[in-house]
């Protein structure tokens, strides 16, 4: 299904449908950084709550780690279902004229 980290593969390998007329946009992305920033403000609550207010720095520290990698985790499956979600209901782009 993806011929990169993010890239749709122009069509699928098993049985060669073509991924040409369906694209996923943003939408991955804003999902991912909705789920993920949420997320981000639980860690910061438990490790607030849970070290007695540590410094900011620790706050920084984990947060610098765990956003980035999480976003980019999240990224691909998403991508992927939003792509599936497409092709199994047809989706396509909005035509003014009908």
């Amino acid at each position: 299904m993806f011929a990169g980290l993010l890239k749709l593969a122009p069509q699928c390998n098993a049985c060669g449908v073509s991924f040409e007329h369906a694209d996923v946009g943003d939408g991955a992305s804003v999902f991912g950084l909705f789920i993920v920033g949420f997320l981000a403000m639980v860690v910061y609550l438990l490790v607030e709550l849970g070290f007695n207010s540590p410094p900011i720095w620790a706050h920084m520290l984990i947060q610098l780690i765990l956003i980035p990698t999480a976003t980019i985790a999240a990224l691909r499956p998403l991508k992927g279902l939003l792509f599936a979600l497409q092709f199994k209901h047809d989706a396509q782009e909005a035509r003014l004229d009908e």
